[in-house]
Formats: C-alpha cells, structure tokens, sequence
C-alpha cells in the first residue's frame, strides 16, 4: 500500500514575523540565530543526481550555503566550503557533508582577495582532483537610509565580495572545469525591485544578473552552463547582523507569503540547475521569492 503524505501548506510551513531582536556583528554567526534556520538537516533526501562530482560552494558555512552544501553532499558530491572567518559554523557544515559520506574541505579567507580565490581552487583540484560546480553564494550587505552614508571602503568590500570574487574564481575555476561543468550565482530579487536601503548591495546583485547572462554566452561553446539563483528574503545570519533592530523582528513579513524562506527551500533550486535534468537550461535566473515577481 502507497502512504499518501498530505501537501504542506507553505503559509504555515515554517516561523513567520516578528521575531526576536538579536544583535550579532558581521558577518554574523548561523549559531546565534534565532529561531534557528532549516538547512535540511532533517528533511532533505539525495537521490544520487550528483553523484561522485565536486563542488565548491563559497559563503558555505552558513545560510543558503550550507544548505546547498548538505543538499549536494546527500546527492553523492564532494564539498570545498569556502568561507571568510566563522570557524565554527565552517566546521558545522563540513560535518553535515561528511555524514552525508562525502569528502569536504573547508577554506577560510576573503573572496575579494584574487590570490585567495587562486588558492581556493587550487586546493580543490589538490584535494579531489576535478571541479564540477562552483557556487558563488558569498554576499556582503549594510543598510544605509542615506546614499551619503557609504565609505568608499564599504562600497569597496561589497562589490569586491559579491561581484569581483565572481570574476576572480570564475577565471581560475574554467581552467579545470570541462563539459558538463556547472556555474550558478546567487543573485536576487534586489536586482528586480531594489530596496531603497541596500541600495549597493541591490546595485551588485544586478551587475551579477547581467554577468550571469553574459558569461553564459561566453561559456556554451565549452559545454559550460551558467544560471543564476534570486533568493527573495532569506532567514540566515547576514539579516540579523546587517540589519536595523526593528528590520529584523519583521523580516519577510512584507512579502507575499508573510515570511522570509528558510535555507532548505532555496537548496533544491540550485540541485537542479546543478543535475543533468537542467542541460537545456543556461544564461536563466530562477526566482526563489515566495511570490515576488522578478522581471
């Protein structure tokens, strides 16, 4: 006898607003937050579509990393975590993928470092001998009501690490990856519809948008598809370390679903466009938003 499992209504599936008021600084830390964020730990099932390949994942300590870095551990991948200093969470994710029966290499450094992202891929060509996927994930965001209120430094870190990484361990990454090979970029729903307080991390997350779309072009003929992820609001660490007091408590509730996604609903977003199931699809940016149109 088939057990029929009842459709879980997303209006109730996970915690909506308010939440707790929960100061962290930058670039926060996945074990102070409250409530704790699903990554999958307890739901997601592989089913091998990524059997034996390699993939590095950056911002793979926390957030929508970590959850792409159990989700593709549990489809049979080995995992490089590439992350700037949360040792902690680093050594978290890289115990889920190891559960999971795969090799994992956890890296840290700052991605807007060129040399860096050199030795990233490096040490997973040392480590497993072949790169199959590389996930730029890794972001960076402050929230400023006033455009006066950006540093040249600050302007700086945020492009460096949202953009410029992409750029830097693209051009290493392509030097081993061969056809069939995978690239995917979290963009975001910032780059549609823009808040007016992020306004240079919604600046990047556009510039990404056309770098995916353009790079796609430029990578067909080595058999190497490029697609891009547009989260709408997520719950990990950079909300409650980036993020105004009163921003945080009411997170996500002014999206259409009244609630910010978890991790664990963006995972299955990136597997696919990972997966042999996705070999017509490149040069796209999938919206993830919980009904905010992209366009």
């Amino acid at each position: 006898m088939i057990t029929k499992l009842a459709p879980q209504d997303p209006r109730t599936l996970y915690p909506v607003p308010p939440f707790d008021i929960q100061p962290q600084e930058a670039p926060g830390r996945e074990s102070e937050v409250r409530p704790e964020a699903d990554h999958g730990e307890a739901t997601y099932q592989g089913s091998q579509k990524l059997i034996d390949r390699v993939a590095i994942i950056t911002g793979g300590d926390s957030g929508i990393g970590r959850a792409v870095a159990l989700a593709f551990a549990r489809e049979g991948a080995d995992v490089v975590i590439s992350y700037l200093s949360e040792n902690d969470d680093a050594a978290q994710t890289q115990r889920l993928v190891e559960e999971s029966g795969r090799g994992a290499l956890a890296i840290s450094g700052d991605i807007g470092d060129p040399n860096h992202c050199r030795n990233v891929i490096e040490a997973a060509i040392s480590k497993f001998g072949r790169l199959d996927f590389l996930i730029n994930n890794a972001a960076y965001q402050m929230t400023h009501s006033d455009i006066q209120e950006f540093s040249p430094d600050e302007l700086e870190r945020t492009f460096r690490t949202n953009l410029f990484s992409m750029f830097y361990l693209t051009q290493e990454a392509v030097k081993h990856m061969t056809p069939g090979s995978v690239i995917i970029n979290t963009a975001s729903v910032q780059a549609y519809q823009p808040s007016h307080n992020l306004l240079a991390y919604a600046a990047s997350k556009g510039a990404i948008v056309n770098f995916t779309k353009a790079l796609s072009a430029q990578l067909i003929e080595n058999g190497i598809r490029v697609n891009a992820v547009a989260p709408g609001p997520v719950w990990t660490p950079l909300i409650p370390s980036t993020m105004p007091n009163e921003k945080v408590k009411s997170f996500g509730a002014d999206s259409p679903m009244k609630r910010p996604a978890q991790p664990a609903e963006l995972a299955p977003v990136y597997v696919f466009l990972a997966s042999p199931e996705a070999s017509y699809v490149t040069g796209m940016v999938y919206g993830v938003t919980g009904g905010e149109p992209i366009d």
